[in-house]
């Protein structure tokens, strides 16, 4: 790998001027800031990235292309750079800088905790936690053995020494349990016992979930649960499984037919526009896709269950919406109920959400204001998530 290309230390000052403008480095948490300018994420990316060119990923190469490689490894703070694409979709990415500094100050870590993370991924975020945590005290689990290697050789050329493992994320990796803090670097639906289990009590557990934004769960003085708030939004990568499983939009708009349509009242910017609201959607429906565009007429929506129904929301100009529905569910009728019970609940704050798993993990439900009051809602995997 190439150690510099053009612009890269002018794109590496941009960005953190874009995160100092926006506040973005944690005060808290000084340590972050002073990782990310040792160990700086170019240094863990690999030779090729990939760029969306509006219609398909493509290859970004740093020998062939290396000023467009720095451009696609130091996007906006807000941006991943893609770094593996499987059957035209994104495997893996090294994540936006914005959501690494976020997350890393979530997990309130110090030096001598055991940490244990699950999706290695390039072995940046895995570098940042090794320099905070002394040597030996990291281990990552990755499922993709190549992933695992190239990660095994970015560590060592920047002479740290954590433990990078293949397995399967999911089931944390229990040779080395207990851990103080336990971090995850990839969307789950449900919080695997595994990761609560090997978390000391009193530790810290730091996932994303339901791909929206990231939680941060402390474990019972007995063990048997944990709870905690929702820390920020962001969207996230699911784990490799889901990734493939997952049906899209066109898949489940042809397992049923429409069954009429019908004028949509409400104006749908809020749903572009506001990150609480989203984030409460994707509480009531944890199974609902919506993907937004807009058009000579105004913004449209296509929605699934990841089933049988789907709806699409059509602007039809003079702001007027259709509302097209097919399959056992009636989604547009779900999302005017659920955002009406949003609205009824006063507009909480995404910050206003908690999560709290027991039972070994057989109970998990997302909770708002108060973890031992109503309302709560149930977390329950679908067919295709998990590993």
């Amino acid at each position: 790998m190439l150690t510099t290309a053009p612009g890269i230390d002018r794109l590496r000052r941009s960005l953190a001027a874009a995160m100092d403008q926006r506040g973005d480095w944690p005060e808290r948490s000084p340590w972050i800031r002073e990782a990310v300018d040792a160990l700086p994420r170019h240094r863990f990316a690999p030779d090729r990235v990939w760029r969306w060119d509006g219609h398909a990923y493509v290859p970004v190469d740093q020998r062939t292309d290396p000023a467009g490689w720095a451009s696609e490894v130091y996007p906006g703070p807000d941006t991943a750079t893609v770094t593996e694409v499987t059957d035209g979709l994104p495997a893996s990415s090294l994540s936006s800088q914005a959501v690494v500094v976020d997350m890393l100050d979530s997990l309130l870590l110090e030096p001598g905790h055991r940490v244990l993370e699950l999706g290695t991924g390039s072995g940046w975020n895995t570098a940042l936690l090794s320099r905070r945590t002394g040597p030996r005290l990291t281990v990552s689990v990755e499922a993709s053995p190549g992933l695992a290697q190239a990660a095994r050789r970015a560590l060592a050329a920047a002479g740290l020494t954590a433990h990078v493992e293949v397995g399967d994320g999911n089931r944390g990796w229990a040779p080395a349990a207990p851990y103080d803090r336990v971090v995850a670097t990839y969307a789950v639906e449900q919080i695997p016992w595994a990761w609560v289990a090997q978390t000391r009590p009193g530790g810290r557990v730091v996932t994303p979930w339901g791909r929206l934004g990231h939680i941060a769960l402390t474990v019972a003085d007995d063990g048997r649960s944990a709870t905690g708030w929702v820390q920020g939004l962001a969207q996230f990568m699911p784990d490799r499984a889901a990734l493939r499983h997952e049906p899209d939009f066109t898949q489940v708009r042809a397992r049923s037919e429409p069954e009429g349509e019908r004028t949509f009242l409400r104006d749908l910017t809020p749903l572009q526009d506001d990150a609480h609201l989203r984030f409460a959607l994707r509480v009531v429906l944890p199974h609902l896709r919506i993907t937004l565009a807009h058009d000579a007429d105004g913004l449209n929506a296509w929605m699934h269950d990841t089933e049988e129904s789907w709806a699409v929301l059509s602007a039809i100009g003079g702001g007027r919406t259709i509302a097209t529905q097919g399959g056992p569910r009636h989604l547009a009728d779900e999302l005017e109920a659920a955002w009406d019970t949003w609205l009824d609940l006063g507009s909480p704050d995404l910050y206003d959400f908690g999560l709290t798993v027991t039972d070994s993990g057989a109970t998990q439900y997302i909770w708002v204001n108060d973890p031992a009051a109503e309302p709560r809602w149930a977390i329950t995997c679908t067919r295709h998530a998990g590993k």
